[in-house]
């Protein structure tokens, strides 16, 4: 028999809302200042990655900063784009988050941006969208590995392979994959082809809680899993 997913855990940049632009634009200012380039090639290696291994990548490329000033200068200057230019929810996320309020199915905000600018997106969503947050902050191994999905989980009490993984990058599919969830890639910046995701919608616009049930038993059928 059909089901509902037991939780929704959703990422955040790209997925939610579209600031990776705003992690771009940082990025560039950052590396530039520094006399180095920075080109959209280059910051899509970033996309998805945890907040220290994109730092890494930019000291290689010149930035002379440690690792954690790196992430706490981007976070701000992140932090400010979102105070100036407002929060662009992708299309449909906002309408498939009201859904699941109205079903009563949990949710979970899965980021690997610091805590501070997940609660920030969170407070300008203008209803309770999220019964808890886990951050980059809050993990000790980022994504790809399943750990932030299975924190998400086991706070919410529900097992995670009852639960629905939203994602837009590779970093997050392999993660929502290790972790044993149900895990669905909407592709934004990068192509998720062939990483083995169980669904690819080109977008959430028009999807409803009615859309993530099946994607429980094509899972199922997939791994061969009976249930």
């Amino acid at each position: 028999m059909s089901r509902q997913p037991r939780a929704v855990l959703w990422d955040m940049d790209g997925t939610l809302v579209d600031t990776e632009p705003y992690w771009m634009a940082a990025e560039t200012r950052l590396v530039e200042s520094f006399g180095g380039s920075w080109s959209h090639e280059d910051a899509l290696q970033l996309v998805g990655s945890g907040l220290i291994d994109s730092a890494v990548i930019l000291q290689n490329a010149g930035v002379r900063m440690e690792p954690e000033a790196i992430v706490s200068h981007l976070t701000d200057a992140v932090q400010a784009s979102l105070r100036t230019d407002g929060v662009p929810f992708r299309p449909g996320a906002r309408e498939l988050l009201l859904d699941l309020k109205a079903a009563g199915i949990p949710t979970a905000l899965v980021t690997m941006s610091l805590r501070r600018m997940a609660l920030d997106v969170v407070e300008l969503v203008d209803f309770p969208a999220f019964d808890l947050v886990v951050a980059g902050d809050d993990v000790t191994n980022p994504k790809p590995h399943p750990e932030p999905y299975l924190q998400a989980a086991a706070l919410l009490g529900v097992d995670i392979a009852e639960a629905v993984v939203i994602e837009d990058s590779p970093t997050g599919v392999r993660a929502g994959l290790a972790s044993g969830a149900v895990t669905l890639g909407v592709p934004h910046i990068v192509p998720l082809d062939d990483l083995g995701a169980h669904a690819l919608w080109p977008t959430l616009a028009d999807r409803r809680v009615a859309d993530l049930v099946p994607l429980l038993d094509l899972r199922d059928t997939m791994t061969g899993v009976a249930r």
